[in-house]
């Protein structure tokens, strides 16, 4: 027989994880009437009460009025997350620094993105990081209260303790990115691969939503990154570091589609290549997307555009056969290549994969678009409150 003490912590526990049931769904489904999360939860009313109660003294979810409209049966209050509790979301880039408020309710209050012509050093990066915080306290987020700071980094993150093992394109290697930030901010700091936290982001909220086997690729400045989502749970590996589809070789069928000797995947499907040869020193994949389509008639961006997705196609085969997932899912210059005839492309990957493995395949562009990786890297923050939620100042 279990002590008191035990049973205590039993019930605790049942508390939290029926409070952070209850703030989970209004975070990922929107507001909900009272009615509706004791249907959704399985408890009955008077608990629901009890639990929204609490979660309402911890600053974390506000209600409202029912919707005057709905007048059959008894009125249930609705529901929300609080908007003031946020997010800060960092994506360092190799080009630029871009950092946002991201609301609980997921809505982005404020978003800046830094050019830069040089690479970033860690510490720049987190002093940057700490200024702009400040700058919005005093502005868009006064009143707003932050849990913490979410990096979204193109490189190998160890999990255990946000250590950047190696952004090549930046030049980090064994970066304590985590601890410069909080140092700088004095907030609470988190730090993943950026490919994997837009994984989480499009299937939370995105083109993956409801896909239990995805497959994310996420194509920047930095090169590409891929994500793994497997009966509806991302696959990071044992350190962290799954999903490294940039850094494999492809094959390349012809020696004239070859750019880089000995080169991997991201030095032949490169976003800098389709930016040289549109003649854009700079732009963002809008700014891409558009010239792209626009000289669709020129030789030369034609031809470029078919080897990458020639060499895309190649690799995408490859994930099919290994991981089988039932969609793939382009964000970034990726997305844009697939746009240019995404039924193409399908065809070209089920064309060099297991029959089997492809034949029910779908390719999506990311839902969340250029505010994918911030989304995720907001998310990683809010992972904790919504493991265990606790009163936020």
């Amino acid at each position: 027989m279990g002590s008191v003490t035990d049973q205590g912590r039993t019930v605790e526990s049942v508390r939290r994880a029926n409070l952070g049931s209850i703030l989970r769904i209004v975070h990922r489904e929107g507001p909900q009437s009272r009615a509706a999360l004791t249907e959704s939860t399985g408890l009955n009313r008077s608990t629901v009460a009890d639990l929204v109660g609490s979660l309402v003294s911890f600053g974390l979810v506000a209600e409202r009025a029912p919707d005057p409209s709905r007048r059959v049966g008894r009125p249930s209050p609705v529901v929300a997350v609080d908007p003031a509790v946020v997010a800060i979301a960092v994506n360092p880039e190799v080009d630029a620094l871009e950092i946002a408020a991201v609301g609980l309710d997921r809505d982005i209050r404020a978003v800046v993105v830094l050019p830069q012509d040089h690479l970033l050093t860690p510490q720049a990066t987190a002093d940057l990081v700490a200024e702009q915080i400040a700058n919005w306290r005093r502005g868009e987020l006064a009143g707003s209260r932050i849990l913490g700071v979410g990096l979204a980094v193109p490189g190998l993150v160890r999990i255990e303790d946000g250590l950047v093992r190696d952004a090549p394109h930046l030049g980090w290697v064994d970066v304590p990115l985590r601890d410069l930030v909080a140092a700088a901010t004095g907030i609470p700091v988190v730090v993943g691969n950026d490919a994997t936290l837009g994984t989480i982001a499009e299937h939370l909220f995105g083109a993956a939503r409801g896909i239990d086997h995805a497959f994310y690729l996420n194509g920047g400045a930095s090169g590409i990154g891929g994500g793994i989502i497997v009966n509806g749970m991302p696959v990071v590996g044992a350190g962290g570091y799954a999903g490294e589809i940039g850094q494999n070789r492809p094959g390349i069928a012809t020696l004239a589609d070859r750019r880089a000797r000995d080169g991997v995947l991201e030095d032949e499907v490169s976003r800098a290549r389709l930016l040289s040869v549109v003649g854009l020193g700079r732009g963002d994949d809008r700014d891409l997307g558009e010239a792209l389509a626009a000289r669709m008639d020129t030789p030369s961006v034609a031809g470029e555009v078919d080897r990458q997705r020639r060499i895309l196609a190649t690799a995408l085969a490859n994930a099919v056969n290994v991981l089988n997932p039932s969609a793939i899912v382009l964000g970034g210059f990726l997305a844009v290549l697939a746009d240019l005839d995404v039924d193409a492309l399908l065809h070209a990957v089920r064309a060099q994969a297991m029959p089997a493995c492809g034949e029910d395949l779908q390719i999506l562009p990311a839902a969340l678009a250029e505010h994918r990786l911030l989304i995720g890297a907001a998310e990683a923050v809010f992972e904790g409150v919504l493991a265990n939620p606790q009163p936020v100042s």
